[in-house]
C-alpha cells in the first residue's frame, strides 16, 4: 500500500508530503496506481522548481518508493495551487482504487 502523510501549516495550507509504499495493484512495472502516483508526485516536485522561485527540499529513494518533500520558504500561490492540485489528484487515485492500494493520512 501506499500511504501518503500530507503535512500543513498551522494557517492549513499544504507545505509538505510524504510519500512511502508501493500499491501491490500488480506486479512491478504494471502497477498504474505507482506510476499514477509518482508521475503527479513528480511533476508537482518540478513544476514548483520550474514555476515558483519557492525553496523546498526533497529527497527520494526509489527502492523504497519513499519520495519526502517539505517547503523551506514562505509559500507563494502558485505552489499553493500545485500541491491543492496533487492533493486532489492523490484523493481521486484513493476514491477510485480504495485505500487497500493508497491511503492519504
Amino acid at each position: 500500500m501506499i500511504e501518503i502523510t500530507l503535512r500543513k501549516s498551522e494557517t492549513g495550507i499544504y507545505n509538505g508530503f510524504l510519500v512511502e509504499g508501493h500499491a501491490g495493484f500488480d506486479e512491478y512495472g504494471r502497477d498504474i496506481i505507482c506510476a499514477a502516483v509518482s508521475a503527479m508526485v513528480i511533476n508537482t516536485i518540478n513544476s514548483i522548481e520550474a514555476f515558483t522561485e519557492d525553496a523546498f527540499e526533497a529527497d527520494m529513494a526509489e527502492d523504497g518508493g519513499r519520495i519526502e518533500f517539505k517547503m523551506v520558504s514562505d509559500i507563494s500561490k502558485e505552489t499553493e495551487l500545485l500541491l491543492n492540485s496533487l492533493v486532489l489528484g492523490l484523493q481521486g487515485i484513493e476514491t477510485q482504487y480504495g485505500n487497500q492500494f493508497i491511503k492519504l493520512l
